[in-house]
Formats: C-alpha cells, sequence, structure tokens
C-alpha cells in the first residue's frame, strides 16, 4: 500500500498549493498577454512572443537565477517589494510560486491564444456594430468562446508548476515545509541513504498528479475543437 509519511504528505500539500497560487496568480497575465499576441500587430510582437516563450528553452536554473538576482532581497525589484510591502519572494514558499508561474506561463499563454485565434472574429465585429465597447466584447464574447482554451491552459500551467525543480531550487532552495515541493523532496531522499522507498511513493504521487491534469487538459482541448470545428 502507498503509505505516506507526515513529511511526504507535508511535500504534497505545499506542492499542490504553490502550483494553486502559480496558476491562479499567472492567468490575468496570461489572458492579457494571449489577446494581445492574437489580436493585436504592433512592432515587437516577435520579441515579446519570444520572451513569452523564453522560459521552455532555456536551462530551468537559468531562470531561477534571473529571478533570485531580480527578486531577492538584494535585488532591485525584491528590495522594493520588501522596502515598500514588505513582500519577500527568495526561500519562501511564495517565491516558489512565482517561479512556477514563470515556468508555466508559456504552456498558459499558448493554450489560450490558440484558443482566442479560433474565434471567428465575425461575432466581435457584429458585437462591435450593436455598440458593445472592446471590453464589454471581450468578457461576454471573447472570453466565454475561449473559456476551454482558458481552462486547458490552467490546468497545462498547473501540472508544469506541479513538477517544477530546477528554478525553485536555484530561486527559494529547499527548505522541508517551506520550498520543498515533491520533486525536492524526490531530489533529497535520492540522496540519503535508505531514502529510495520514500522517493519512489512521491514519484508515483507525481506521475498520478500529472496523468490527471493531462487527462483534463486533453478534454479541454477536444471540447475546444468540437465547438470549434464540429468534430
Amino acid at each position: 500500500m502507498l503509505e505516506l509519511t507526515p513529511e511526504e504528505w507535508t511535500a504534497i500539500r505545499l506542492s499542490l498549493r504553490i502550483a494553486l497560487w502559480a496558476t491562479f496568480a499567472a492567468l490575468p497575465f496570461g489572458i492579457a498577454v494571449a489577446w494581445l499576441l492574437a489580436r493585436k500587430d504592433f512592432w515587437g510582437k516577435a520579441l515579446l512572443d519570444g520572451l513569452v516563450h523564453l522560459p521552455l528553452v532555456l536551462p530551468p536554473v537559468v531562470t531561477g537565477y534571473l529571478l533570485l538576482i531580480s527578486f531577492g532581497r538584494r535585488g532591485p525589484i525584491g528590495a522594493f517589494l520588501y522596502e515598500h510591502f514588505g513582500i519577500v519572494f527568495s526561500f519562501r514558499w511564495t517565491g516558489a510560486a512565482l517561479a512556477c508561474g514563470v515556468m508555466g506561463f508559456p504552456l498558459l499563454v499558448r493554450a489560450i491564444r490558440l484558443s482566442i485565434e479560433a474565434i471567428d472574429r465575425r461575432l466581435e465585429a457584429a458585437a462591435s456594430t450593436l455598440g458593445a465597447s472592446p471590453l464589454w466584447i471581450f468578457a461576454t464574447v471573447t472570453l466565454p468562446l475561449a473559456l476551454s482554451g482558458v481552462i486547458a491552459g490552467m490546468v497545462l500551467c498547473f501540472a508544469k508548476a506541479l513538477g517544477e525543480f530546477g528554478a525553485t531550487i536555484t530561486f527559494v532552495s529547499n527548505i522541508p515545509g517551506e520550498t520543498q515541493t515533491i520533486s525536492a523532496a524526490i531530489y533529497t531522499y535520492t540522496n540519503i541513504p535508505g531514502g529510495d522507498a520514500a522517493a519512489g511513493r512521491l514519484v508515483i504521487v507525481a506521475i498520478v498528479l500529472s496523468l490527471i491534469a493531462l487527462i483534463i487538459s486533453e478534454w479541454f482541448a477536444r471540447r475546444a475543437s468540437m465547438r470549434y470545428h464540429g468534430d
């Protein structure tokens, strides 16, 4: 039987909390950037697109290091947030959520962008001719039609955040009960004598959670395809 220790449950609960915060914090930015890339043409669009997807191709350790020098206590952004708002990211679970949000952001944006691009623009044009403002059109036409893509992107971002390791451990280290997620706990257990069983149990949990997230994401993607293409 898969009997987990209190330390393993702590790592699982922390991973779920961090992944949820990362997903919901990234969501409004993801929707805004996805809409911008899907509906607008502007100078520097290719550069913005590249920056959004950069975490997918950069080594995660590089992303974590950039977060550390930017959002660390002595970094320009981190020092400002601490002095004016008392917010600290480095070596805190909030920093882990930030790192996970950054790593999952490209997947979130891509799913939402594809969903918005698939919407018939004539529907938005029809709403405009009836006097609706651009914000009202987005809230009542674009966003509801793109909802399946939004949810699919959220699930992918959540799954990515759940398995994130390199950027997180570089930015917030591996502190039990504070920043030790499932991935960090597995890494720890594989480096201590007799930790193979605990690492194995957490690997099974990680696989199950990831599969559930991918199945949900695929289900929403199929729903979106049926809505737009009727097959």
